[in-house]
């Protein structure tokens, strides 16, 4: 089910918006917004159910075993149990990908992750860390949110009109953006693209080329204000994804504004971890390098989506050790 079809607009959204607001318990609240989730879920293919649940219940265990014993070994099984499944749906080709795998399984790293640094409480309520891991605003384009972000939110939330109207108008202009902008621009790409097949000259292919980056950040950027407008309206405050990237005067401030909850997300797990840039130019190239490499191969499974991270890993490193620029 997407954002955008009338099956969620008409049927699923206020059904489950209606229901909501008739619970007046926060933990009513949760048990229904996670059976909704649940449903959004499963509403294409409910075989994908089963794969959520399971990444639920083993992360929710790990995180408990995580906070009791608090080793190495036992974070490192974790990480690795969670990148091994990731990697075998991603890059088998007998296996079809979930939705969602890549944004719920990093959201459930960033917990365990957390657990172990002690930098959040171990969430022993079954229900609220299912919540967390599924909530469908959020749950198939993200944004990713970290458990830290949310936890005191999945307790306790304020409700007010205003805080409800700016998520429905979010939502409504994700929703343009989207339907409007980035529908249009994909229709105008794939026209231009089957020119350029049968002859078509160099300028065309270049427009086609501006119309295809505008889709992709209308339709990317229209699903992150969809999901932010939607968790506004049930009592969530979900991090910003985009600000305007194309905007952005040098390749590092770019990837400081687009896809802005997946750069933090390496960046405070991977980079960081690795030692960022505090030990020396040689080991921040590296560090870099395992980060693009990571970022490409999140992105995708083909060999062209860890060449597009290796590109940018180029990039900056020109700009950082060759021209010696932060931003």
């Amino acid at each position: 089910m997407v954002f955008s079809s009338f099956t969620f607009l008409l049927l699923f959204l206020p059904i489950v918006s209606g229901g909501y607001y008739l619970c007046k318990k926060n933990w009513i609240q949760n048990s229904f917004l996670l059976l909704a989730s649940l449903v959004f879920y499963a509403w294409e293919e409910p075989i994908y159910l089963f794969f959520l649940l399971g990444s639920i219940v083993v992360n929710w265990t790990l995180g408990l075993l995580i906070n009791k014993f608090h080793t190495q070994w036992l974070l490192a099984l974790a990480c690795v149990l969670n990148v091994a499944v990731l990697a075998l749906f991603k890059y088998s080709n007998r296996l079809d990908l979930p939705l969602g795998i890549s944004f719920y399984t990093f959201q459930a790293l960033s917990y365990l992750i957390d657990v172990y640094r002690k930098e959040v409480s171990v969430q022993k309520n079954f229900l609220d860390f299912a919540l967390y891991i599924s909530m469908f605003p959020q749950l198939i384009a993200g944004p990713i949110v970290c458990y830290k972000e949310i936890e005191k939110q999945l307790q306790q939330r304020a409700f007010d009109l205003e805080s409800m109207a700016y998520g429905l108008i979010r939502f409504i202009y994700g929703l343009s953006k989207k339907v409007l902008l980035a529908n249009n621009a994909g229709k105008l790409w794939e026209e231009i693209f089957a020119q350029v097949l049968t002859g078509g000259d160099i300028l065309l292919a270049w427009i086609g080329i501006i119309f295809f980056a505008f889709q992709i950040y209308f339709d990317f950027s229209g699903y992150s204000d969809m999901a932010i407008g939607l968790g506004k309206f049930f009592g969530f405050s979900f991090p910003e994804n985009f600000n305007y990237p194309y905007m952005a005067k040098s390749i590092t401030e770019f990837w400081r504004r687009w896809h802005m909850t997946l750069s933090l997300w390496f960046r405070n797990y991977v980079y960081i971890p690795l030692g960022g840039s505090r030990k020396g130019k040689l080991r921040m190239i590296f560090n870099l390098l395992i980060v693009w490499s990571l970022t490409g191969m999140w992105h995708g499974a083909g060999l062209n989506f860890l060449l597009w991270g290796l590109y940018f890993f180029i990039l900056l490193v020109i700009r950082k050790v060759i021209l010696k620029k932060v931003i």
